[in-house]
């Protein structure tokens, strides 16, 4: 039987056991940390000459002279691009256009208005200059990943997108190539891990210095993030992928047990958590799962995962189970109900939240339209999906008028007198017409 712990809601401990499914940040740990941050520090001092030995070393590449043997040309993404068969380029566009009519909806504009005594005041919306895109690799590789980071920052009218993507012993996703030519990549190397970070932080021979990093990937990644934060900014710190599903035990007990899967197979410490009110429908679930599992590409992984951070959640009601969810803040939220709207106001915190039994969390993955790239380890309690306003930034402005100089001048010279700061009172007050 498959192994996954159950937690009802007429045990003592329910609560307890709830909070402890919480993400733990795996970049919190000692080992990452140091090591994420003694590569950045190397990478800073030594650039591409660091950059070169840590390719070498993690992704098994004895055969490169150099960092600019990584460079990835122009020509060869537009040749993924055209080397793919009709079927795929048409996938990689017709999302492409989804995402970039959602972004669309996001764009923040400069306002200006007149106060009460005539003073201008507003916001200049302006984007980022440069922004680098990490697309993680590994155990799998996501061009979807790509597209969600770089769609909003094209939308947002950032001036250059660097990409970087590992490509353990040499071995790069053609479709990663294909989307980095659909969106218009200005600069691509194949590095990551930590070193791929602290290049785009800080700048190398090769790799140009940005402004914002954004993108998930490991712990040492998401550790090297942190690290830098301050030199450039970042989007979130990722943590594993996570999904919660809150049932009524009346969808398919199949498409249940596959939308918990497509969270646990990205890696063992994924989380898959399925809420339900109906315990008969979790005893099917549990049942279905061991026997689906089999045949599963990723077995392996979706049973460590599901033994390690998962869980069948058996509650009073769907109330509770909307509570439960609240305590989570889950990355994905699935409300697999009959009235998924009516539930919706009393879920106050996920990334992204997938209404009725034919929305599956795989549809947001890939081309539904909303971005993919989501708080994660109880974040969305206070951050958001990724967009276009992450890669725009407002500058406030003010214009004040003679007239209404006289009037604010009191006001900040009162501040600046109770604040010590007498230089500020007299500034204001001088234009005021005081001394």
């Amino acid at each position: 039987m498959l192994d996954i712990q159950t937690i009802a809601a007429g045990d003592a401990d329910f609560w307890s056991r709830v909070d402890a499914l919480a993400t733990s940040d795996a970049a919190e740990r000692a080992d990452v940390r140091e090591a994420a941050e003694s590569i950045c520090r190397d990478v800073r001092e030594r650039g591409d000459a660091a950059v070169l030995e840590y390719t070498r070393r993690f992704d098994r590449r004895d055969d490169l002279a150099g960092v600019a043997e990584l460079r990835l040309s122009p020509e060869a993404m537009a040749q993924a691009f055209e080397s793919l068969d009709a079927a795929a380029r048409d996938t990689l566009v017709r999302t492409h256009e989804r995402l970039v009519r959602f972004a669309e909806q996001q764009v923040a504009t400069s306002w200006r208005i007149t106060d009460d005594i005539g003073c201008e005041l507003g916001e200049q919306i302006t984007p980022l200059d440069r922004a680098g895109l990490y697309v993680p690799g590994g155990k799998a590789s996501y061009p979807s990943s790509l597209l969600m980071n770089a769609v909003p920052a094209r939308v947002a009218g950032v001036r250059e997108l660097v990409m970087v993507a590992p490509t353990p012993d040499g071995q790069i996703n053609p479709w990663v190539l294909a989307a980095a030519h659909l969106v218009g990549i200005d600069h691509a190397c194949c590095i990551g891990g930590a070193q791929a970070v602290a290049a785009m932080a800080y700048g190398t021979e090769t790799v140009p210095a940005v402004d914002k990093i954004v993108g998930p990937g490991n712990a040492y990644v998401t550790a090297a993030k942190r690290h830098v934060f301050g030199a450039v900014g970042i989007d979130k710190l990722a943590g594993p992928s996570e999904i919660l599903v809150i049932c009524d035990g009346q969808t398919d007990v199949d498409w249940t047990v596959l939308d918990l899967f497509s969270q646990a197979e990205h890696d063992e410490d994924a989380q898959a958590v399925l809420v339900c009110p109906d315990a008969d429908y979790l005893a099917q679930v549990r049942a279905r799962a061991d026997e689906m599992a089999r045949v599963q590409s990723r077995e392996a992984i979706i049973r460590a995962s599901l033994a390690a951070r998962g869980a069948l959640i058996h509650v009073e009601n769907l109330a509770q189970a909307a509570e439960v969810a609240n305590r989570l803040a889950p990355e994905h939220l699935e409300l697999s109900v009959a009235d998924p709207d009516g539930l919706l106001p009393s879920i106050r915190h996920a990334g992204a939240i997938f209404l009725g039994r034919h929305t599956p969390e795989a549809f947001g993955d890939y081309c539904a339209g909303p971005n993919h790239v989501l708080p994660t380890g109880r974040g969305a309690r206070f951050s958001s999906p990724l967009g276009v306003q992450d890669f725009q930034k407002r500058s406030s402005l003010i214009k004040v008028s003679p007239a209404a100089a006289v009037q604010l001048a009191p006001l900040a010279g009162h501040f600046a007198d109770v604040e010590g700061l007498a230089a500020h009172a007299e500034s204001a007050r001088r234009r005021g017409g005081g001394v």
